[in-house]
């Protein structure tokens, strides 16, 4: 059975065994839509999602199958050749799968990440991944934000905590105009 969610958002494939033919009149079907925060924090997260039948059948899979957005996930073997090798501004944003405040801007980095598009790279580094980055730039906080051109961190581009997306977009713009990239 395939489900498309959220207006073709994501896509579920469930493998459920056996197959449900029928059901009884006692048996009720409730489908809600899922909201936009719903999907992001699903995909960003890497939850398990589980499927059950009355309690009874629960099939578990990994979302990692499910991608949303443009925002790449890295790590520490990566960040020399995604970040600092970089040919143009790159913004790290450091996470937590736990960290409510991350989860509540999700949907706003990935709508500024495609906005910017072409002007800036958005990555995002997972805390509990990689102790030697959070430790390397003293990440305390979460989320946590750190603009690099040119191998550098930017001066004065460190940003700790959730706001909103205007917000974030004022403080994105005014980075790259203080470093030319308007």
């Amino acid at each position: 059975m395939d489900s498309i969610v959220s207006s073709s958002t994501i896509l579920i494939r469930s493998y459920l065994t056996p197959p449900v033919r029928s059901c009884s009149s006692a048996t009720s079907i409730s489908v809600k839509p899922l909201s936009s925060v719903q999907v992001t924090s699903v995909a960003a997260n890497r939850h398990l999602l589980s499927l059950s039948s009355g309690g009874r059948r629960t099939k578990k899979f990994s979302s990692s199958a499910i991608r949303c957005g443009g925002i790449k996930e890295i790590g520490e073997s990566e960040f020399s050749s995604t970040v600092l090798e970089s040919d143009r501004p790159v913004l790290v944003e450091f996470v937590a799968t736990w960290c409510g405040p991350c989860k509540l801007i999700y949907p706003a980095m990935e709508a500024l990440s495609q906005e910017y598009g072409d002007k800036l790279t958005i990555v995002k580094i997972d805390h509990d991944a990689n102790p030697k980055l959070i430790a390397d730039f003293k990440v305390y906080g979460l989320p946590h934000f750190i603009l690099f051109k040119d191998g550098k961190e930017v001066p004065g581009s460190r940003r700790e905590g959730a706001i909103t997306k205007a917000k974030l977009k004022e403080y994105i713009d005014g980075l790259l105009n203080s470093i030319s990239v308007a």
